[in-house]
C-alpha cells in the first residue's frame, strides 16, 4: 500500500523507519492518518523480516495531536457517526500499543495531546531537549480519552491528575522524570542517538525480544478482567465522543483555529 500522510522504510537489518508526513499541520492526526497508522502496524506486525519499529515526525514537531479542523466536523455527525470515529481513534492506538515488536519513538518539537499519548505506547523513547509534550486536551474543552489507559499505565496516577485536569505542557526533562521519556539529547543529536538506541535494541534476539513484549503486557492484563477492560475501552470511546461535540469542545477548538482564547479562560 502506498501511504500519502506517512512515509516507510525497511532497511535490510529488518528495522522499519515510519515517520508521520503531515509537517504543515505538525503531524496532527485526521482519519487520514488514522487509518494509515493502523494499517501500517499491522502489516509490519505481521511482516517477517521487520525486526523493529522506529516512529518519528517529519518537519518541525512529532506530532501536535487531532487535527482542530478534522475535529471539528464531528459536530455535524450522527451520534452513531461519532461514536464509530472515536472507535477509530481508539483502534490506531490499541493496534500500535499491541505492535508485537520493539517500537522506539523519535521525539522532536511539539508532542501535545495525542502526540503525547503516542509517546506513551513506546518501548522506548529518545527526545530532542526542546521537545514539548503535553495532555493539552482540557484546554480546548475535552479530554485525553482514548489514550487515557495507555498514559495512566505508563506515568501512574499522580502525574496523569496534575496533567489531565491542568492541559499545561512540560518538558523533555520533566517527561523523563514521569518515565514518558528514556533519553534527552541535545536536537542535532538525536538521530544519533536514535541510531544508537536501535543498535542496542539490535543486540537483543528477535523472538526474545518479542516475547518479553508479550510477557509484559499479559501480566498487566492478567491485572484486570476482560470485563473491565472493554468497560473501559468503551468508556473511553463515549467520553470523547461526547466531548467532541459539548459546547465547550466546539468553543475550544474554535478559540484555537481563531487564534483567540476561549470563554473560560481567565
Amino acid at each position: 500500500m502506498a501511504y500519502a500522510l506517512l512515509t516507510l522504510d525497511i532497511d535490510k537489518r529488518g528495522v522499519a523507519d515510519v515517520k508521520l508526513n503531515r509537517p504543515e499541520v505538525h503531524n496532527a492526526f485526521d482519519d487520514k492518518l488514522i487509518a494509515e497508522l493502523t494499517h501500517v502496524f499491522k502489516e509490519l506486525d505481521k511482516n517477517a523480516h521487520v525486526r523493529l519499529a522506529v516512529i518519528s515526525g517529519h518537519g518541525k514537531s512529532f506530532c501536535a495531536g487531532g487535527d482542530l479542523n478534522w475535529m471539528r466536523k464531528v459536530k455535524d455527525y450522527s451520534a452513531e457517526e461519532n461514536i464509530e470515529d472515536s472507535k477509530r481513534l481508539e483502534a490506531m492506538f490499541a493496534c500500535i500499543a499491541a505492535f508485537g515488536k520493539p517500537l522506539i519513538g523519535v521525539v522532536h518539537g511539539n508532542a501535545l495531546g495525542g502526540g503525547s499519548g503516542l509517546v506513551s505506547v513506546c518501548d522506548y523513547v529518545v527526545a530532542s531537549d526542546d521537545a514539548k509534550f503535553g495532555f493539552t486536551e482540557a484546554r480546548i474543552g475535552i479530554a485525553p480519552s482514548v489514550i487515557s489507559p495507555y498514559v495512566i499505565e505508563k506515568v501512574g496516577i499522580s502525574y496523569a491528575r496534575a496533567y489531565f485536569l491542568s492541559g499545561m505542557q512540560f518538558s523533555a526533562s520533566v517527561a523523563k522524570d514521569m518515565a514518558l521519556v528514556h533519553r534527552i539529547v541535545p536536537r542535532d543529536a538525536l538521530q544519533m542517538a536514535a541510531e544508537e538506541t536501535v543498535s542496542e535494541f539490535l543486540k537483543a534476539a528477535p523472538a526474545a525480544a518479542c516475547r518479553a513484549k508479550e510477557m509484559v503486557g499479559r501480566i498487566i492484563a492478567m491485572s484486570r478482567d476482560s470485563e473491565s477492560r472493554e468497560a473501559i475501552r468503551d468508556f473511553t470511546i463515549e467520553t470523547i465522543a461526547e466531548l467532541r461535540v459539548s459546547d465547550e469542545g466546539q468553543e475550544g477548538m474554535d478559540a484555537i483555529l481563531s487564534k483567540r482564547k476561549p470563554k473560560w479562560a481567565v
